[in-house]
This record gives C-alpha cells, sequence and structure tokens, in this order.
C-alpha cells in the first residue's frame, strides 16, 4: 500500500483511512466482497496505532460500507453498489438517526394485528363504521353541489368551515370565539404535534396526565421535551400536584383530557377545573385541553370546557370530528389567541400547504345540517349500549378478577388486573385468541391495567372480545 496518512494535516487519522478506502471501493482497488488487511496489519502498515484503524474500520461499518465479523476479518460489502454502479445509501443508519422518534414497538404490533379481519378490535381509538354518518354523507354528496375552488385555501383552514365550527362550539360547547382564532388540523394528533413543535423548545418542562393517551406519544422526546406527571384519580387530575411539579421544575405547559379522559375515562370535577385555571393565570402556564369526548356524554349533560371558563385566554383548545363523526374525515381544529393562531397555522403551511379542501367542504356541510342534532343522539344511545355490555360482559365473566371504574361518556374502560400477570403475554396470547387491547404501560406508569375500547366494536362482538380475552386470561394464570 503506497498511500500513508498525513499527519500535519487538522483532519484525524481514522477519518483519513475511512476517505481512503471509501476511494478505493469507487475506483474498484478494493471491489465488493474483497477481504480488508486486518486491523494489526493495516496499523503496522500505516505505523499508526490499531485502535486507530479500529475506528476507521467502525465507521465504515456504521456506513454500510464493510461487514465485519469475529474471525472472519472485514470485507467490502457486496450490497453497496447498484446497477449503475453507485452508492446505495444506508437506509438502516437514516431510519435510526433521525430527530422523529418511531412509535412503541408495542403499538406498533397493536397496529399491525388490528389489520386481521378475525380479531375482535378493542383497540383502536375510533367509532366502528356503524356508528359513522355514512347515509348523511351520502345525501350530502348526492344533493349538495361543490362550487369551490380547487386551489390551495385559507392557511388557517377553510373560512366557511371555521365561521360553522363558530357557532358549533358555542351551541354545544358554550365557547365564545371567531374564526380568526380557529386553526383546521389534520385530526388532533396533527393539533397537539403543531403546538409541541412550535410553542416549546428543547429541555422545556411540560405536565402530561397518568395515565394519558399523551403518555404514548414519542412527539414530546422527539422535541426534546421533560414530561412530568399528574396522576389521575376518580375526579381527574389534581391542581395541587401542577403546584408541587412547577416549584421543581418549572413547568411551561399543562396537557390535560377533562372529560371521558383517555384512558380512565373520570370526568375531572368543576372545582379541579376553576383551580387549574387559577393556576395557570397566576403562574402563566398555558393549558392544552384537549376534548374529543365531551360530546359523547350519555345522559345528554355537557360539562363547563376549561375553554369555556377561560377569561383571560391561558387555554388552547384542541378537538375534532374523529370520536364523534368519523376518524377519516380527519377534521380537527385549535382555538386560541389569534397570534398563537397564526403562529401555528404558518407552520401548518410549510409541512402540507394548508387543509384539503374535500374533507372540510364536507364538515362544513355536515355540521351545518340537519344531521347533526340527530346523529350525536344516536351516537350517546349506541355507545351507552356498548359500555353497558361490554360492562355487563367483564362482570360475568371476569367476576372479582377485574376492577374498573363505569364511565358516563367517551369510548374507553380502564381496567386494573387484580392478579399479577406479564401484561405482553396477557396481550400475545389474546391475539392468539382473536382478540386485542392496550396494555396499561403504553399509556401510563401503573402495572396491573388494561384498556378496552367499545366505541370500534359491533354489540355482538364485544362480548364475545370479553369472552376470548377471559380464556386468555386463565389459560396463562394456568401455565
Amino acid at each position: 500500500m503506497d498511500w500513508k496518512p498525513d499527519r500535519n494535516v487538522k483532519k484525524p487519522i481514522y477519518k483519513q483511512i475511512v476517505e481512503y478506502i471509501e476511494q478505493g471501493i469507487s475506483s474498484g482497488l478494493f471491489p465488493g466482497d474483497s477481504l480488508l488487511p486486518s486491523e494489526r496489519a493495516l496499523a503496522k502498515e500505516l505505523n499508526v496505532n490499531r485502535s486507530t484503524v479500529v475506528s476507521a474500520y467502525e465507521e465504515l461499518q456504521s456506513l454500510g460500507i464493510v461487514d465485519r465479523k469475529k474471525g472472519s476479518g472485514t470485507r467490502v460489502s457486496t450490497d453497496i453498489w447498484g446497477i449503475a454502479h453507485k452508492r446505495i445509501p444506508n437506509w438502516g443508519r437514516y431510519v435510526e438517526d433521525g430527530s422523529f422518534l418511531p412509535n412503541l414497538p408495542l403499538v406498533q404490533k397493536i397496529r399491525t394485528e388490528i389489520q386481521k379481519n378475525n380479531l375482535v378490535n378493542m383497540a383502536s381509538g375510533e367509532l366502528s363504521a356503524g356508528l359513522m354518518p355514512t347515509e348523511a354523507f351520502q345525501n350530502i354528496l348526492s344533493n349538495q353541489p361543490f362550487l369551490g375552488s380547487l386551489g390551495y385555501d385559507h392557511q388557517q383552514g377553510n373560512e366557511a368551515l371555521r365561521h360553522t365550527l363558530v357557532s358549533h362550539v358555542r351551541e354545544y360547547k358554550e365557547i365564545n370565539t371567531n374564526s380568526s382564532s380557529i386553526l383546521i388540523t389534520s385530526g388532533a394528533q396533527q393539533a397537539l404535534h403543531l403546538i409541541v413543535e412550535c410553542l416549546l423548545k428543547p429541555g422545556d418542562a411540560v405536565a402530561i396526565e397518568d395515565p394519558s393517551y399523551c403518555y404514548s406519544l414519542p412527539l414530546f422526546q422527539s422535541a426534546g421535551l421533560r414530561t412530568f406527571l399528574l396522576p389521575v384519580d376518580k375526579h381527574g387530575a389534581n391542581p395541587e400536584d401542577l403546584m408541587a411539579l412547577h416549584k421543581k421544575h418549572r413547568i411551561r405547559m399543562v396537557f390535560l383530557n377533562p372529560d371521558y379522559q383517555n384512558p380512565t375515562g373520570t370526568i375531572m370535577n368543576i372545582s379541579r377545573r376553576k383551580k387549574f385555571l387559577e393556576i395557570s393565570t397566576e403562574l402563566g402556564i398555558p393549558i392544552i385541553e384537549d376534548d374529543p369526548y365531551s360530546l359523547t356524554s350519555f345522559n345528554g349533560e355537557v360539562n363547563p370546557t376549561l375553554k369555556s371558563l377561560d377569561t383571560n385566554g391561558n387555554v388552547l383548545y384542541v378537538s375534532s370530528l374523529s370520536k364523534i363523526v368519523a376518524s377519516g374525515l380527519r377534521i380537527g381544529w385549535i382555538i386560541g389567541p389569534s397570534q398563537v393562531i397564526q403562529r401555528l397555522a404558518d407552520a401548518k403551511q410549510q409541512v402540507d400547504f394548508g387543509h384539503s379542501v374535500f374533507p372540510q367542504w364536507i364538515a362544513n356541510e355536515f355540521l351545518g345540517s340537519e344531521y347533526v342534532h340527530s346523529h350525536i343522539k344516536t351516537i350517546r344511545t349506541q355507545l351507552k349500549l356498548r359500555r353497558d355490555e361490554i360492562v355487563l360482559g367483564l362482570e360475568e365473566v371476569m367476576d372479582d378478577q377485574i376492577e374498573f371504574l363505569t364511565p358516563a361518556g367517551g369510548i374507553h374502560l380502564w381496567c386494573r388486573i387484580k392478579a399479577t400477570i406479564n401484561e405482553h403475554k396477557l396481550l400475545e396470547e389474546s391475539i392468539n385468541n382473536g382478540v386485542v387491547f392496550v396494555p396499561g404501560s403504553i399509556l401510563g406508569s401503573n402495572n396491573g391495567y388494561i384498556r378496552f375500547t367499545f366505541g370500534r366494536g359491533e354489540l355482538g362482538l364485544i362480548r364475545q372480545g370479553i369472552t376470548r380475552f377471559a380464556e386468555s386470561f386463565n389459560m396463562l394464570r394456568k401455565s
């Protein structure tokens, strides 16, 4: 080997070795599958420390250029060349290096399994097809011609839809706002992403409920935030816990789901709601209110939202049509101070140039139609029937082995299993037996919990799913 590293330049010697071997591979000096010199031999030839060669070979391996096997040496990789004799990117490294974190492996597994038709799906947080207003949509599409523009819409979302939402939230939630204070998003999840990415910075401390849907989202870690937990009891999160966290960690934002909380189904009582608002005003901590379920109240009474009680503009209100109309419609919204909405709208415009025209059009037609009132009544009635079905099923087949609070709205039942059992094995056994649920560890820090969703299944399937779960549970207990 004629080449020697240049010790007079600032570039580390191991980096020079990496570049030399890369160039040698490109020129054909080191063809695919050829054996490179051993670490010891190359170190001696170049008059460098063996550790320098080790570092160079490790760098080449991380780039996918060489393969290293103990006892077999270091070989030029055979799959770095394409048909046109060009380098193929090391996609594995790119996948691992991205700053946006993937979902938890258990979440990925559940999403894969629910695609199978033979499973009773008690994991997906959505309505069943039978609860969606399909007939109303068909009538709208048949009778209402689309006369809107097919170009890019307003960056905050379609103006007609935002005006309709002003009336909708005033009538159903007693929230007074205006169209300039609303941003249309692709469901509530995009709303949360925009808030986290635009209003917080790495290192900021945020408070989330425990358990909660937020607990399962990697978006906080992807953004470099520090998350601290607010335990949820039968009355919701406790504002005194927020005070304690703020004293220690200087909380910059708090995320709350006050009505039929996911996953516990609890309702935050009115005194706690008011106290959270007092703390927010006293300390200047914004509250993000996630409200997907309040209209599902089985008795028809809608609790006052934090936003409706907010007189200072401290609450960013997030909601959507996913849990009361159709998840695939992908219509959500944020209500907040206009300067915040403009900032979030600018970010959304950078991502997708604004929301799709057609979902906004049909959402506006539906929300402004006579179908809304009857649909909400139907949803409440049908979800209550499904809630009763899952409760009766568990009482019959699980008896005293499980406990839960019966929710008065929403689509989730949060259960504590009294026996000590491996939730991963229980999930695996249940999937094999034809039913899927969400293990509690995905949603909270305490052991021994699981979440059943009753909004997704049809009435007959819910009882079947609980029976299969009980069989899996008993089989695992005996093994």
